[in-house]
């Protein structure tokens, strides 16, 4: 009896006093995702990798808006929207204590105004996608004249590129029409 009483003072304290200490985490640790709207370009890829579906985005085209949600209760911490952000507008911190008293406060959300299209005046995406990837153009090496001169291809929708890519300003275009046979 006397020796495991000993055994036990040598190994000293095993646990941590945690609600009256802090508790210290890795360097590693995955917790709460910390978000920065103003570095996100709403691109989406966080909410396509997220497993959980805690990650969404929706488009209102009708006021012109893209409204990007995160729900911590659902979010399983697995650290995927961080390594698909661009911009590295999500990190999970070192925050683990997630308790409130209402549940909304386990949102987190952020709108963005859409870039209507130049054909159509559709909105189609969010005009700081659009900024990012003309700053990556002219960061890769492209003339900052050139890149501004590609803006009215930028800011046309899809839709309406491929019309005009086969109508070609009023000409037949052929490679269409090669394999048809009547």
């Amino acid at each position: 009896m006397l020796k495991l009483l000993k055994t036990i003072r040598d190994a000293g304290v095993a646990t941590v006093k945690y609600p009256f200490k802090p508790l210290e985490v890795c360097a590693d640790f995955r917790g709460k995702p910390e978000y920065d709207p103003q570095q996100c370009i709403a691109c989406g890829a966080c909410t396509v990798a997220c497993p959980a579906n805690a990650l969404t985005m929706e488009t209102h085209p009708e006021d012109g808006t893209r409204t990007w949600q995160l729900f911590l209760g659902r979010c399983i911490f697995c650290g995927r929207c961080e390594e698909v952000c661009p911009t590295r507008a999500i990190v999970l911190s070192p925050d683990f204590e997630l308790a409130v008293t209402n549940k909304p406060d386990l949102y987190n959300r952020a709108t963005f105004s859409l870039l209507e299209c130049r054909e159509c005046h559709q909105p189609f995406t969010a005009g700081k996608a659009l900024e990012y990837a003309m700053a990556l153009l002219v960061q890769s090496g492209i003339d900052e004249a050139t890149v501004e001169e590609m803006r009215p291809q930028f800011e046309t929708c899809p839709t309406c590129k491929q019309r005009q890519n086969l109508f070609n300003n009023g000409s037949t275009n052929l490679s269409y029409h090669v394999g048809e046979r009547k």
